[in-house]
C-alpha cells in the first residue's frame, strides 16, 4: 500500500507540476525551497548529530498553534534540539517571526521514502509532533521503522475531511497505528480520528492550543500613526482580515453600505495568501475606491474613500487593536474559514461568514456565549457592521465577552506537554 501511496503522489506531482512553475515563474520561490523538500537539509541544523524533537506545522494557522509548544518542549527536554518545518512560505515566513526557541527551521520533506529518509537521518528525532492534521504516510512510517515515537498534537479531524479519509480507511488504520498518541482538541475530532482507526486507548482529548498560543498584540507606533494617526482620531476602523478570492468584492459592496450609514469609515484589506496582493489593487479600483498599500503609506497620507491593502506579513494582530470591527476571512466563500482568536484577544466584536468548517467548534463555542456574529451575504455584513459602529454599548460587550471566552480556554498547552510525557528518551 505505501509502495501505491508513493506512485499516485509521484503522479499527482507530476500533473500538479506545470501550475507550480508557472506560478513561481517571476520569484522563483519554489526553486529555491526545492533542496529541502527533497529531504537535502542543511547540514548545520544538527552538526553533532543531537537527539532532536522534530515538530512539523503545514502553514501558518498550526505555526501559530506552535509558539507555545516549542518553549514549553524546550523547558521540559533541555537535552534535545527542537526543530521545526512548514509546508507553505507564509507559513515559514511566520515562523521566522514569531516562533520563539526553535533549534532550527526548513521546508518539510515530500512524503516519499527518500527525502523523508534524508531528512530523518539528518535530525535524528527520538519524537515527531505532527500538528493538527498532518497525517504523511511515508514520514510517519519511516519514522516508526527507525525507532522514532510520533504524536499527533492539537489534533483536528474536519467533517469534510472525515467524508475522504473513510474512502481509504483501510489504509489509514495501518498509518495511524505507528502513531504513538493522539492528542485532540476536542470530543468530535477524537471521535473522527478513532472512526478512522487510531487505537481508541491512545486517544486523549486535550484541548485547543491555539487557545494558548494567542497573545494580544501591541501596535507598534508607526503603524499606528500609519493607520489610526491623528487625522483619523475617533473614525471607525473596519479590519478585513485573511480574506481570500472571491471574499474582498464582497466586502466592497458591504463597504458602500455602511459608508452610507457611517460615512467616515475606514476599510483595510488584509488578503490571506501573499501572492494575491498584486491582484487586489484592481478589485478595489473596479469597485470605485482608490487603493493604497501599506508598505507604501506614510502618516497622515490616508485619506477618507480609500481602501489600505495590508501587503505586509505578522502585521494584521498588531493591527486589530485599532480595529472598531473585525471581520475573518475565508469565510463568506466556501473555503472553510480562518481563526478568529487574534482579534477576539484584542477583544474587538468579530464577524464570519457561513463557513466556518476548519473552525467549527471555536465558532459555536463563541456564538453559544454571544461573541460572534455569522452573516450569511454581503448585505448581512453590512448591517452589521453598521450595527455594530452605531451602538458601542453592543460593540464594546461583544468584544468583552469574546476576550473573556480566550481566557476562559487556556490550558491546553499543559494538558499536551503531559500527554508526551514519556515518548522522548
Amino acid at each position: 500500500m505505501y509502495f501505491i501511496y508513493s506512485v499516485v503522489l509521484g503522479f499527482g506531482f507530476a500533473l500538479a507540476l506545470p501550475w507550480f512553475l508557472w506560478k513561481g515563474r517571476a520569484t522563483g520561490k519554489y526553486f529555491r525551497t526545492f533542496r529541502e523538500r527533497m529531504g537535502r537539509l542543511p547540514v548545520y541544523l544538527n552538526i553533532d548529530g543531537d537527539r532532536s524533537i522534530w515538530v512539523h506545522a503545514v502553514s501558518v494557522g498550526e505555526v501559530l498553534a506552535t509558539r507555545p509548544l516549542i518553549p514549553a518542549l524546550k523547558q521540559r527536554y533541555p537535552n534535545h534540539k527542537v526543530f521545526l518545518s512548514t509546508t507553505t512560505m507564509t507559513g515559514n515566513a511566520v515562523a521566522q517571526k514569531s516562533v520563539r526557541g526553535v533549534d532550527g527551521l526548513f521546508y518539510a520533506p515530500f512524503d516519499w521514502p527518500g527525502p523523508v529518509k534524508k531528512a530523518l537521518a539528518t535530525l535524528k528525532p527520538s519524537l515527531l509532533v505532527l500538528v493538527e492534521t498532518e497525517i504523511w504516510p511515508n514520514l510517519i512510517h519511516e519514522a516508526h521503522l527507525g525507532g522514532t515515537r510520533i504524536a499527533l498534537v492539537n489534533g483536528r479531524i474536519s467533517r469534510k475531511s472525515f467524508a475522504g479519509y473513510r474512502w481509504i480507511r483501510g489504509f489509514l488504520r495501518r498509518v495511524l497505528s505507528e502513531v504513538d498518541v493522539f492528542l485532540m482538541q476536542g470530543e468530535a475530532h477524537a471521535e473522527r480520528v478513532r472512526s478512522m482507526g487510531a487505537p481508541a486507548e491512545r486517544v486523549k482529548v486535550t484541548g485547543n492550543l491555539k487557545f494558548d498560543a494567542v497573545e494580544a498584540a501591541r501596535t507598534p507606533e508607526r503603524l499606528a500613526r500609519i493607520l489610526g494617526g491623528e487625522a483619523r482620531r475617533d473614525r471607525p476602523l473596519w479590519v478585513a482580515g485573511s480574506t481570500v478570492t472571491g471574499e474582498e468584492e464582497l466586502i466592497l459592496q458591504a463597504y458602500h453600505r455602511v459608508r452610507e450609514r457611517v460615512p467616515l469609515t475606514g476599510l483595510v484589506l488584509a488578503p490571506r495568501h501573499p501572492e494575491r496582493f498584486p491582484q487586489v489593487p484592481a478589485l478595489v479600483e473596479s469597485a470605485g475606491f482608490r487603493c493604497l498599500r501599506r508598505t507604501n503609506l506614510e502618516p497622515g497620507e490616508w485619506r477618507d474613500g480609500e481602501v489600505v491593502l495590508l501587503d505586509t506579513l505578522g502585521e494584521l494582530a498588531q493591527l486589530y487593536p485599532l480595529a472598531s470591527v473585525v471581520f475573518v476571512g475565508g469565510s463568506l466563500v466556501p473555503s472553510g474559514g480562518h481563526n478568529i482568536l487574534e482579534p477576539a484577544v484584542a477583544g474587538k466584536p468579530v464577524i464570519v461568514g457561513p463557513h466556518m468548517q476548519n473552525f467549527q467548534e471555536i465558532a459555536e463555542k463563541f456564538q453559544a456565549e454571544g461573541a460572534l456574529l455569522q452573516v450569511e451575504s454581503a448585505e448581512d455584513l453590512a448591517r452589521e457592521v453598521i450595527g455594530l459602529l452605531t451602538d458601542e454599548v453592543r460593540r464594546r460587550s461583544l468584544g468583552e465577552r469574546a476576550k473573556s471566552l480566550v481566557d476562559k480556554n487556556r490550558g491546553a498547552l499543559r494538558n499536551t506537554i503531559d500527554g508526551l510525557a514519556g515518548l522522548v528518551a
